[in-house]
């Protein structure tokens, strides 16, 4: 990725950078190239061109992601919890490194450790509705593992609540205070759209579709608070996933 030129980058109050390559699929040398350097080489580019520029944004808000703490079981994660093991962990790390550059020139520099973002226009969400739909839905492996996930419009209104507290910097963990486990996921998704849920896929399966993915992301447990934007007062509109889910539905 090339190096951008400072001027593009000049006379903003604010810069958010939220682009990546999907890290859903199987991950092959060249998939994990493409999601590293697009997250990483991408970020530390902005980063070097707002630091260069002759007037510097405010504040830099950067995507980063939940997948920082790695498969931590029923751990309860807040921003003060150390990284965990793994490619996703590795490159949120790295990612999160590419901004050091902007704040340590005074600019505001923000991380959003993201986790699974419900919008009925993309992601997770739109890719389950359809099997689940069909009544085809069901948990993934034992179904124990912790999802954490916040509704596209608190997600949304989480930056512009950021934008708006200088006080809030570093890494903010961008998800519902309401983590809950996968079968909890699929059973409240399935009685949303009034189907049943039966059809579990057994962890060897989903290894055997997705590879390392699956293992990282979709059998991956990650029970994440947003301490930050609670200490903040920040409100969610959507803390609990059933209200979240009959919203979007």
């Amino acid at each position: 990725m090339r190096p951008i030129p400072p001027e593009l980058v000049y006379g903003f109050d604010a810069v958010i950078h939220l682009s990546g390559e999907n890290v859903a699929g199987r991950w092959t040398e060249a998939k994990k190239k493409r999601i590293r350097d697009s997250r990483v080489l991408s970020t530390l580019n902005l980063s070097n061109a707002l630091v260069n520029a002759v007037q510097q944004p405010k504040t830099f808000v950067c995507a980063s992601a939940i997948g920082y703490y790695g498969n931590r079981g029923d751990e309860i994660l807040t921003e003060d919890s150390p990284s965990g093991d793994g490619f996703l962990a590795d490159v949120c790390r790295e990612w999160e490194a590419a901004t050091e550059p902007a704040a340590h020139v005074g600019i505001c520099t923000v991380n959003l450790r993201t986790g699974l973002v419900l919008s009925r226009e993309g992601g997770a969400l739109k890719q389950m509705l359809l099997p689940f739909r069909l009544g085809l839905g069901g948990s993934i492996g034992d179904g124990g593992q912790w999802w954490s996930w916040i509704h596209i419009e608190d997600f949304v209104a989480a930056i512009h609540h950021i934008l708006q507290n200088d006080a809030i910097k570093g890494a903010v963990n961008m998800t519902a205070p309401n983590a809950v486990t996968n079968i909890e996921f699929t059973q409240t998704l399935a009685n949303t759209l009034k189907r049943p849920a039966i059809l579990p896929i057994p962890a060897f399966a989903a290894r055997m579709a997705f590879g390392e993915f699956a293992d990282e992301g979709l059998l991956a447990s990650a029970r994440v608070q947003p301490t930050k934007l609670t200490a903040r007062k920040f409100e969610f509109k959507f803390p609990g996933l059933e209200a979240a889910l009959r919203a979007l539905i």
